[in-house]
């Protein structure tokens, strides 16, 4: 099978990826083997691929939206290894991938910050290849009514910021700002319509803010500019430090900013009584837990998504990650091994 891997973490612009030609994984007992219909192109790939985050394996496979087909179930059923799963039926492959489920922090439904958490693309191998295994504990149904390629974008940034905009502590009917506007923000956006929120977009690219405004947003402009009311709540998806205090001065007294990405620049000082003074609030996001999954897939299946992507070839996978770098991508890249957008 194809697999591109991480060897030479560095600027996307050295070629930290490359192809290889290497036999298909076998799945342990509780892994399902899955054949990769798409993976989405996510923020944290580039970071892995750019040495941003530390290395857990040394040669990864990057990818963590993955919708596959279950090839093979590992194990026997007797052994409770996934017999939920049937081959032939269509999963998701998210970031979140084991927790060690005894902690204090999985103990009370705090999952994501158990301190044995490992994640797909990052700890082990990925969906840049042709197949992938997954823990079937891990694995997620998907919503029908939408393609491969659209489903993919779900799986981590449609569920990372439907985690960001519950920890922006967002008011019924209330005004939310939305820092960058990618593929993360732009199914965020459609959710916080959906629930009554006045959006306003805060982003650099012109095509972004065309997407932006297209989809509902109440208003839209450029990444540093302030609102044109006091915001409730804030998420800042762009990984630029500089933007925080931007977002708290722009918050309404009470207001919250949940920052969503594991990586951002260094944020420069705060001023108390400018940024934080009136019980304003910043809150991080580290990953999310399988509830906060499947919570999100629920409200995908009653709430028709429109989902933006740019498709490429595995085989474009290089290619891809440095159009995310520049900017070039409006919505979410899409990996397809097959080329495959059949709905279902």
């Amino acid at each position: 099978m194809r697999a591109w891997r991480v060897t030479r973490p560095g600027p996307i612009t050295s070629g930290p990826l490359t192809k290889h030609d290497e036999p298909v994984p076998r799945p342990a007992p509780g892994e399902l083997l899955v054949r990769v219909l798409a993976c989405g192109v996510c923020r944290t790939d580039l970071h892995v691929a750019e040495g941003d985050l530390t290395v857990h394996r040394p040669a990864v496979v990057p990818g963590h939206e993955v919708v596959g087909e279950v090839s093979e179930v590992g194990g026997s059923a007797e052994a409770g290894s996934g017999a939920e799963f049937a081959p032939g039926e269509r999963v998701g492959v998210p970031w979140l991938r084991h927790t060690c489920g005894t902690c204090r922090h999985c103990a009370r439904g705090a999952e994501n910050l158990c301190p044995d958490s490992r994640y797909t693309g990052w700890d082990a191998d990925g969906g840049y290849a042709d197949y992938v295994t997954v823990p079937a504990d891990y694995a997620m149904p998907l919503p029908p009514g939408y393609s491969d390629a659209e489903l993919a974008p779900l799986l981590c940034a449609g569920v990372i910021g439907y985690r960001a905009l519950r920890r922006a502590a967002l008011p019924s009917g209330g005004r939310l700002g939305v820092y960058g506007f990618g593929g993360s923000a732009h199914l965020t956006t459609q959710v916080a319509l959906a629930e009554g929120a006045r959006v306003h977009v805060m982003t650099r690219g012109a095509a972004a803010r065309e997407l932006a405004a297209d989809l509902g947003a109440a208003s839209v402009q450029g990444a540093a500019d302030p609102p044109p009311e006091p915001l409730d709540a804030a998420v800042l998806f762009a990984p630029a430090g500089e933007l925080v205090p931007v977002a708290l001065a722009a918050l309404d007294r009470g207001g919250t900013l949940a920052v969503a990405g594991i990586h951002v620049t260094v944020i420069p000082p705060l001023d108390y009584r400018a940024h934080l003074f009136q019980e304003r609030q910043l809150r991080s996001v580290t990953a999310n837990t399988r509830e906060d999954a499947r919570a999100f897939l629920r409200f995908a299946g009653r709430h028709r998504l429109r989902v933006s992507t740019t498709p490429y070839a595995l085989d474009e996978a290089d290619c891809a990650l440095a159009d995310l770098a520049a900017g070039r991508i409006v919505g979410a890249a899409v990996l397809q091994p097959d080329g495959s957008t059949t709905r279902r």
